[in-house]
């Protein structure tokens, strides 16, 4: 990330009242500075530069998933990521940090959260929503108390999750592992009822605070 006092932002989301939104916010403060929109993951690959130091990335855009794209930057640029969501739940918090995301902010988020938000991010925090907060402790108390306990994955389902970690998508993994799509496919149906879980990025969430792999 740049060292310079303005920090750089740019901004992945396709609704312009959002993003007018955003805008009218950072265009308030001296520190922040707008350099870029995309209102697709398309877009943004053709736009988002080096000198980025945080990317305010939707979950939901046209042409795919902002925590599919998620890795992609993360691999490329050095910088933060902001998921920004509509809910601030379970689910959503899971799968932006298990894509790896640096925390998220609420669209309807006022001025005072956003730049808080942004500030606390920037400086090394991870802003997520109260309930959400609440959730994470459990998870990693319960964590805690199954330190010792054995993984109840197989070695093959270990490796899968690890994949699914670093964004490989299915037929990826399978040419990886050197198995089949069917076979990855019934490792996930197994993953998922081991662990009580309905998408890959809350079963290597879970995964991962119960100490089954380590990223």
């Amino acid at each position: 990330m740049t060292t310079q006092d303005k920090y750089n932002v740019f901004m992945v989301e396709d609704d312009p009242v959002i993003v007018e939104h955003f805008r009218e916010i950072i265009q308030e403060v001296d520190h922040l500075e707008l350099v870029g929109v995309a209102n697709s993951i398309a877009e943004a690959k053709e736009s988002l530069r080096d000198k980025t130091d945080l990317v305010l990335l939707d979950i939901g855009l046209p042409d795919g998933s902002g925590l599919d794209y998620l890795p992609e930057i993360k691999s490329k640029f050095d910088c933060k990521i902001l998921i920004v969501t509509t809910f601030g739940d379970r689910e959503t918090v899971v799968s932006a940090i298990s894509a790896g995301a640096d925390g998220y902010l609420l669209k309807d988020s006022g001025p005072k959260k956003v730049i808080e938000g942004i500030d606390l991010t920037m400086a090394g925090g991870a802003p997520i929503s109260a309930a959400a907060a609440v959730y994470l402790l459990d998870r990693f108390r319960e964590a805690a108390a199954n330190t010792n306990n054995k993984s109840p994955l197989s070695q093959r389902e270990e490796e899968l999750l690890r994949l699914f970690a670093k964004g490989f998508k299915y037929k990826e993994a399978a040419k990886i592992l050197e198995i089949s799509p069917l076979t990855v496919g019934n490792h996930v149906k197994s993953i998922y009822r081991k662990l009580a879980v309905n998408s890959r990025s809350e079963a290597v969430f879970e995964a991962v605070t119960l100490g089954y792999i380590d990223l």
